[in-house]
């Protein structure tokens, strides 16, 4: 099963195809590589008149050309919640409209939860789930290794008129969750979005085939004794939805609840369904 965000008005899909997808950011029309986009295209994207176009370098990474004058950053909305998009490296602008069905779907559970609900936000880049969950009414911790992803994510709660509820740490994940289960503290819900490789200020080295399944059972010590939700996303190429679906129903085994897994989505204004990642979540019984 897909799951598609499907209601955005500032964000869409225009076309795809030969590894490449035509999106609108607001008023700002951007062409960029997709691997999961191995198709080929129904007409001649890079004869859009676009603003911008990432392109791939032969000796790895790349960068953008600028076809027409880009802001250096610019505003985007998605019903109540306000981001900042900028054109980055590694053809990042700071923001995954497909994650917009995660945000709906945790939001309608916190605000049916009849609850105060602490929420731990894990590998928690520029903050899209901490504002949406936010503004849904919890309290957000936002952890994420790199400072200038942090200052991001409070700077998109602000424009979403959020003043306080987020505390913003930056720090290794794995680091803060060991700390958390010595201090005690305890959350009712998890979220994270944990990359397939990464690298630790002094060297340590995460692979997510061999460290995700440990750092989940890890989680599952900080969780509260009747956790609302625990939610994992991933763009890792190749780790399908049961995969996510098996690690929770494992780290969570003896507690009340029920998994569900899918692909997340974005409709294309030419009718296709643009895969971008799996998604798995336990939910509270």
């Amino acid at each position: 099963m897909i799951k598609l965000a499907d209601q955005w008005k500032d964000y869409s899909v225009i076309a795809t195809g030969d590894g490449y997808k035509l999106e609108r950011w607001g008023e700002i029309v951007l062409l960029r590589p997709d691997p999961q986009v191995i198709w080929g295209a129904q007409r001649d994207l890079f004869s859009y008149p676009v603003h911008a176009v990432y392109r791939r370098s032969e000796k790895g990474g790349g960068g953008w050309e600028y076809k027409k004058p880009v802001p250096e950053s610019w505003k985007i909305s998605y019903r109540d919640l306000t981001f900042r998009v900028k054109p980055m490296g590694f053809k990042h602008t700071g923001l995954f409209p497909e994650q917009a069905v995660n945000w709906d779907r945790c939001s309608e559970l916190i605000k049916n939860a009849d609850r105060k609900i602490k929420i731990l936000n894990l590998f928690a880049y520029t903050g899209g789930a901490s504002v949406a969950l936010r503004k849904a009414g919890a309290e957000v911790t936002h952890v994420d290794a790199a400072k200038g992803m942090v200052e991001r994510a409070g700077e998109n709660a602000r424009l979403s008129g959020i003043t306080e509820g987020i505390r913003y740490i930056v720090d290794d994940c794995l680091k803060f969750v060991r700390r958390e289960i010595r201090r005690g503290n305890k959350y009712d819900a998890i979220v994270m979005d944990p990359p397939s490789y990464g690298r630790g200020p002094n060297g340590e080295m995460w692979k997510i085939e061999s460290d995700l399944f440990p750092f989940v059972k890890l989680c599952a010590e900080v969780l509260s004794d009747e956790p609302l939700f625990f939610l994992i996303n991933s763009y890792t190429t190749g780790l399908q939805p049961a995969v996510l679906d098996n690690l929770l129903s494992l780290a969570l085994s003896g507690r009340k609840g029920r998994t569900e897994s899918y692909e997340v989505g974005l409709p294309t204004e030419e009718g296709l369904a643009l895969p971008c990642g799996a998604g798995g979540i336990f939910i509270h019984d």
